[in-house]
């Protein structure tokens, strides 16, 4: 998209802009302040040229004073105009930004893992708060210095035609010749505006990367690349800086020249005419007044271009994001609302986007409504890739996952959510209370089934010894705390199909233990599947699925596959001394 022009905008640019506008409620009020900030200027010109004139025929010292009284009055008034302007611009700029973030992060969090796969938190943070600050201070700025100075532009120029056709003739050109300057400019300074804000979403997002794994890059000694890196983007972003600073001064150094030439020449006009006998002191006054007036809306102007340009860059980029759609489309099927969920993988493929290996093949497992399986095998062998199919983060290319005996590409979102729960190794917790980290900021069934919870998981002594309760702030947790936290959000939600991915694999051995009976008491009377490196924790499931390269090499019966000497399922239980 080239985003020069209003009418190079996409529909959501356009999108973007319409939830930027106030509503007609606050239209009027602003459309008032902005006509009083324009109109108050224009009229004390006539008052000094009325000033003057009288001034120079001898009028009395009271009558020069009252003059100078109401040119006082409509200089206040024009300064407050502009505040009270600018206050309700910055009210409705930051109700629009507002909006627009919320539909930013709701379009982000429905986008599939396949779109984070190629965005770093760190730059969709500046898509949805940097980018959209940028837009909404070019909203603040366009109502005061672009409709405002553009308003203020017409009235000079209209005022001037009044008193003089051929100096108001002079001035129009004038301005014509500044703002079509302007136009070509503006189109220079855009994609190095657009360069800027896309080096600036690459440096958080390299930011975001390297303290996100900050222990583990100082423990292997990987400062001086992190910091080799940093240096690069780093110079990215000052040279993509630095070419956008240089053109915005050279722009401004030009329009300088410009304005100074153009004060010559309406200066000279004036003068001749004045010699002419066409005009008097306070006229003349008057014209350079008004050419002084067209000066400071330009120059506004032009102090608002890189803004204009950042936002317009934000437009793009905001409009690039919505315009991102997910590769998985909702059905409209419900699962059943209650009881053990049946799990049947019907000849199931994987190949994750833009890669040509193929992460599953022909896999075919089907679980009664509540049986356990055991996932194993190697690291890579497509285990946790196959719990994404389950829970609907991918689509399979071949064959179908059905759940409760609906294909989870007919399924709908919301019921596929609430009956289907998942437990990672990797918990993650919230700066809030406990109730909201429980809950996951959903209503709440009331404390009562809160506490039931947290003592069916092993944490009932912890909550009850919290200063605050359920409402206190969520200290810092153990991994074992936050993992049966975890537990006990699944608990709460009361799905029919519970998938375990590593959920104890950071656990010691005592915890492990509290885990294990947490997890006992999850699985009853739900379907589960439960992927474990740990084959001890896989002592209570019906069913063992060994997976090898993204094929299902052996499945059957626990017992019977511990039982067989020769099983895969036997010698991995041998070699991790798990008793058969």
């Amino acid at each position: 998209m080239t985003p020069s022009t209003p009418g190079n905008l996409s529909p959501d640019a356009s999108s973007v802009l319409r939830l930027l506008l106030p509503s007609w409620r606050a239209a009027p009020a602003l459309i008032g302040a902005v006509s009083a900030a324009t109109a108050l200027p224009l009229a004390a010109p006539q008052v000094t040229r009325w000033f003057v004139d009288d001034a120079v025929g001898g009028a009395s010292i009271r009558h020069l004073t009252l003059i100078a009284a109401g040119y006082l009055v409509l200089a206040v008034a024009g300064q407050a105009a502009r505040t009270v302007t600018a206050w309700l611009a910055g009210r409705l700029a930051w109700d629009g930004s507002n909006r627009l973030r919320e539909r930013l992060t709701g379009h982000a969090l429905h986008l599939d893992l396949a779109f984070h796969g190629r965005h770093t938190p760190g730059e969709l943070i500046e898509r949805v708060d940097g980018d959209v600050v940028a837009v909404a201070d070019f909203v603040v700025a366009f109502l005061l210095d672009v409709v405002a100075g553009v308003l203020l532009l017409a009235g000079v120029v209209v005022a001037v035609l009044l008193v003089d056709w051929r100096i108001g003739l002079a001035l129009l050109a004038y301005c014509l010749v500044i703002g079509y300057g302007m136009a070509r400019a503006q189109r220079l300074a855009v994609p190095s505006a657009a360069r800027s804000r896309a080096a600036s979403a690459a440096l958080f997002g390299a930011l975001e990367e390297r303290l996100a794994g900050a222990e583990d890059l100082r423990a292997n000694g990987a400062g001086a690349h992190t910091v080799g890196r940093f240096h690069q983007v780093s110079a990215a972003l000052f040279r993509a800086e630095h070419r956008d600073a240089r053109i915005g001064t050279v722009l401004l150094a030009g329009t300088s020249v410009a304005f100074a030439a153009g004060t010559a020449i309406m200066l000279g006009l004036a003068a001749w005419t004045m010699r002419s006998g066409a005009l008097t002191v306070g006229t003349a006054v008057l014209l350079l007044q008004y050419t002084m007036m067209v000066r400071a809306p330009f120059e506004r102007l032009i102090d608002q271009i890189r803004q204009y340009q950042a936002a317009l860059a934000g437009v793009a980029r905001i409009a690039g994001l919505l315009a991102e759609r997910p590769a998985l489309t909702p059905g409209a099927r419900s699962l059943p609302d209650a009881g053990p969920l049946g799990l049947d993988l019907d000849g199931v493929g994987f190949t994750y986007p833009g890669d040509d290996e193929q992460v599953l093949s022909g896999v075919r497992v089907r679980l009664a409504p509540g049986e356990t399986l055991g996932l194993v095998g190697r690291t890579g062998s497509g285990k946790t890739t196959l719990a994404r199919l389950v829970l609907r983060l991918h689509d399979p290319v071949q064959g179908a996952v059905r759940v409760g005996g609906v294909d989870l590409r007919d399924a709908e979102p919301r019921s596929l959510r609430r009956r289907v729960g998942v437990v990672t190794q990797d918990v993650q917790l919230f700066r809030a209370s406990v109730r909201d980290n429980l809950t996951l900021f959903r209503p709440s069934p009331g404390d009562e089934r809160l506490m039931e919870v947290l003592g069916e998981v092993g944490l009932g002594a912890w909550a009850a010894s919290l200063p605050g309760g359920l409402d206190a702030e969520l200290p810092e947790l153990s991994a074992g705390e936050a993992q049966l936290l975890a537990f006990a959000r699944v608990f709460l939600a009361d799905p029919g199909l519970v998938v375990l991915d590593e959920a104890s694999s950071r656990l010691d051995p005592a915890t492990e233990r509290q885990a294990e009976t947490a997890v006992a008491r999850l699985l009853e009377g739900r379907t589960g599947v439960i992927i474990a490196h740990r084959l001890s924790s896989l002592a209570r499931v019906d069913t063992i699925a060994v997976l090898d390269r993204g094929k299902i090499v052996e499945y059957g019966s626990r017992a019977h596959l511990a039982a067989d000497p020769h099983s895969r399922f036997g010698h991995l239980l041998d070699l991790a001394g798990v008793s058969r």
